[in-house]
């Protein structure tokens, strides 16, 4: 089995050290990851200069660009053969809700999942965790199990593990994406010029996060998988759109 292991936190990150030295032994493992930290760069592409690729002296590939480009350029030129298999993580920090319209980690599973292949994202519940084992325990056993399915059709899952000693994780919970309450204020700071600059607020606390939710599994323990979709077109709309346009006319 070949796996291409991706990022948003970096190539140095632990997270995804961690998961390479697990997955490894099941599976022929491929890390194309961005050079530095690139969280919250969403499903960006870089078109407006060229990308280098370089290898680290653990034989990791890092990229100056995107969890997207990382993804994209691994699967469109620089690997020889396409993986079986695209793991983007292990985040340190949550995924969880609304989180994943900007998070890098789940940007380069899903441009696995766009060029056909199944793609998994792997998080952390908290910033700084500790126990990336438990997760890359967790994604080998998923990976096995998954390779024992029948799926028909790729699958993109967003999984978010609780940041516990492995013997602490009660299960594992098939759920859907929360939502959260507005971010907080932008945060505003002077320079020593006097320039005005600005840091963005922190994330807003859960609004829907009760039993079903990603963010209820986690906070009862569980690992939370969510099957995920790209499909943005809100069906339900489109006759009402029709009718308002045909009214115009």
């Amino acid at each position: 089995m070949k796996i291409l292991l991706s990022n948003d936190d970096g190539y140095l990150a632990p997270g995804l050290n961690v998961l390479a030295a697990h997955l490894s032994k099941i599976a022929e493992i491929t890390v194309v990851a961005p050079e530095r930290n690139r969280s919250g760069a969403s499903n960006s592409l870089t078109l407006d200069r060229p990308l280098s690729v370089k290898q680290a002296a653990n034989g990791f590939f890092y990229v100056n660009g995107t969890p997207t480009d990382c993804v994209h350029i691994a699967l469109t030129g620089l690997m020889q053969e396409m993986p079986d298999m695209v793991i983007s993580g292990i985040n340190d920090g949550a995924n969880m809700g609304d989180d994943t319209i900007y998070s890098g980690t789940v940007a380069a599973a899903t441009e696995g999942y766009l060029l056909g292949i199944p793609s998994f994202a792997i998080s952390m519940s908290q910033h700084q965790a500790l126990h990336f084992e438990t997760a890359a325990k967790i994604v080998v056993d998923l990976v096995q199990q998954y390779n024992h399915s029948e799926f028909t059709e790729p699958t993109l899952l967003n999984i978010n593990v609780p940041d516990v000693p492995f013997e602490a994780i009660k299960g594992k919970k098939i759920t859907r994406l929360g939502k959260r309450h507005k971010a907080e204020p932008v945060i505003q700071l002077q320079t020593p010029r006097g320039e005005t600059v600005y840091w963005v607020g922190a994330a807003g606390q859960p609004n829907d996060g009760g039993e079903g939710t990603d963010f209820h599994a986690v906070a009862e323990g569980y690992v939370s998988i969510s099957p995920i979709q790209v499909d943005l077109t809100k069906h339900s709309q489109i006759a009402t759109l029709q009718q308002w346009l045909q009214s115009k006319q």
